[in-house]
């Protein structure tokens, strides 16, 4: 719990058709001295109605509720109020792809509801409610723009074979990163070079998150399974019960897993997987630091850099939170910053640039 007191309290709206849950809530949230809630609405016509007169500062959204489902009200909202959402919905779990959706739409982040036992298990969440209350209270708040064309901004391949054999591109991100992987991996061209991707999500919605985006590239999107040998124009998701490693079996790049304890209070860690890359792959790496809270990766990062590494990181104007972006750069670990509707044109340009004789280390 944090004990530091602002200001002012965050304003917290909660939507849920369980009376139930709206009390168990409303008690948790209000347990933390930095936020309140102010109003809980039953169904979203309620709510809509609420958010003018309340004005409040983040909402709590259920998926299944009557009247009108919570995706299609965040739909709207985010089109014309956009505002913090977190989801905490049953489904978010047992549905992998609503929680997906709802990310896609724009909701900040989502908890899931707890399977049994809900009254203990909500009081159990309550830090987690709270902090990600906290994160998207300071989240960059934008409409979203849905892709209705899958591949259309697909980029020119890379066009040298030994690039993209030798080169590696490992990825980091959290708070916002399903959507800005999404946006970095559609332009990808099929000869890119092979992606290891560390996004902190829990175990549920990997595969899910994971097949989503292979039905959307260009390139292959899989979970990582461990011990598969790293191909162009291949990228491996974290599995959320795993730190994912980039690691050498002779001549070839490989992927392993581990369930060794989190590192920076996450599995997968980004931190883990950039110092595997820095250890393994040195200036055969092109490091991307995307959206997300916290620092995980940072120091990870500058040991890429420190390897040979070329490093780039997420612009502040287009991050939903630019904590580990900030950090990293903090830190030193960063070449260059750029916006995410650019960071794989930047990223492809370097790998031309730096591509010819191989660099294998």
């Amino acid at each position: 719990m944090n004990n530091a007191t602002p200001a002012r309290k965050i304003n917290v709206l909660i939507i849920d058709d369980s009376a139930l849950i709206r009390s168990i809530l409303k008690e948790v949230i209000n347990s933390y001295p930095d936020m309140e809630v102010v109003g809980a609405a039953s169904n979203p016509l309620q709510a809509r109605e609420m958010i003018k007169t309340l004005n409040p500062d983040v909402l709590t959204l259920d998926v299944e509720m009557p009247e009108m489902d919570g995706l299609t009200f965040l739909e709207k909202l985010m089109r014309l109020r956009p505002m913090p959402v977190l989801m905490i919905s049953s489904l978010t779990e047992r549905g992998s792809d609503a929680a997906l959706r709802a990310l896609e739409l724009g909701a900040i982040d989502f908890v899931a509801k707890p399977k049994m036992g809900i009254v203990d298990g909500l009081q159990e969440y309550g830090d987690e409610i709270a902090e990600k209350i906290r994160v998207a209270f300071k989240a960059h708040i934008t409409p979203r723009k849905v892709s209705t064309t899958q591949t259309s901004g697909v980029l020119p391949a890379v066009g040298n074979r030994i690039t993209t054999t030798e080169k590696i591109i490992v990825v980091g991100s959290s708070t916002g990163g399903t959507e800005a992987i999404k946006e970095f991996l559609i332009r990808m061209p099929p000869d890119s070079p092979g992606i290891l991707i560390a996004q902190h999500m829990p175990e549920a919605f990997t595969k899910s998150f994971a097949n989503r985006l292979d039905g959307l590239c260009k390139i292959r999107v899989t979970e990582a399974e461990g011990k598969e040998r790293v191909l162009p124009g291949h990228a491996y998701i974290a599995p959320g019960h795993s730190h994912l490693l980039l690691k050498r079996s002779g001549a070839n790049y490989m992927t392993e897993l581990s369930q060794s304890a989190p590192v920076n209070h996450h599995r997968p860690s980004v931190e883990v997987l950039f110092r595997s890359a820095a250890q393994n792959a040195g200036k055969n790496v092109t490091g991307v630091m995307l959206t997300g809270m916290g620092k995980d990766g940072a120091i990870g990062m500058l040991e890429m850099r420190q390897a040979g590494a070329y490093n780039l990181a997420q612009d502040e104007a287009t991050c939903v939170v630019f904590g580990m972006p900030r950090e990293a750069i903090a830190v030193g670990a960063v070449d260059e910053i750029v916006p995410i509707q650019d960071m794989a044109q930047r990223v492809l340009e370097r790998l031309r640039k730096s591509g010819g004789a191989s660099n294998r280390v």
